[in-house]
């Protein structure tokens, strides 16, 4: 018997909650992939400011699994319960940070903290600019630990046609930095086909 693919998907505060939420809509299209999705208590406001009063909800509803961000005893807090990665989506300054300098004290931080240890695979939307150099050192540090800092960066040279598009573009840029090829009806990313000259 197959055994799904699970995907931890956290949500954390900073601003650009619709991209978290749409790679949740994503991987729910993929009938291989499990998903478990931990929101943090500044990402419920966030959820609810820039998307609805619904969102937080919606976003559970699409999750597979939902666990409560004070669970530090869920199963994504231990390196025995196997996943194919995560995606923090946006990821907080405070939760890098978190995860840089091993500051565990809720479920989103030790999930991505198990990742590493594990040498799975942990995207982090870092959303914030400016940065100043303590945020620079701690994206440094996380990426010599293993993580992947992505800053949800929109593809322009695709030409998005409004702002939907560009956060499914940053959503689905996210899954594909999983690796997810097992998948085969997984979501993939656009790709640059070069320019004849």
């Amino acid at each position: 018997m197959n055994r799904p693919v699970r995907v931890i998907v956290g949500i954390s505060g900073a601003s650009g909650a619709a991209i978290g939420l749409r790679v949740l809509e994503r991987l729910s299209e993929v009938r291989q992939i499990e998903t478990h999705l931990v929101i943090s208590a500044a990402a419920e406001r966030t959820l609810a400011a820039e998307i609805g009063p619904d969102a937080p909800a919606r976003a559970r509803a699409l999750a597979s699994h939902c666990h409560d961000h004070r669970d530090i005893g869920a199963s994504i807090a231990s390196g025995s319960f196997r996943t194919a990665g995560m995606i923090v989506a946006p990821c907080s300054m405070r939760s890098l940070s978190a995860v840089a300098y091993g500051q565990l004290g809720d479920l989103l931080a030790r999930a991505a903290d198990v990742q590493l240890k594990e040498r799975r695979r942990l995207v982090l939307l870092v959303r914030e600019s400016p940065l100043h150099l303590g945020h620079l050192r701690a994206m440094a540090q996380v990426t010599e630990y293993g993580a992947i800092v992505a800053p949800p960066v929109p593809a322009f040279y695709l030409k998005p046609r409004d702002v939907a598009a560009i956060v499914d573009q940053i959503a689905l840029r996210a899954i594909g930095l999983l690796d997810l090829d097992l998948c085969l009806d997984a979501p993939a990313p656009a790709e640059w086909q070069g320019r004849d000259s």
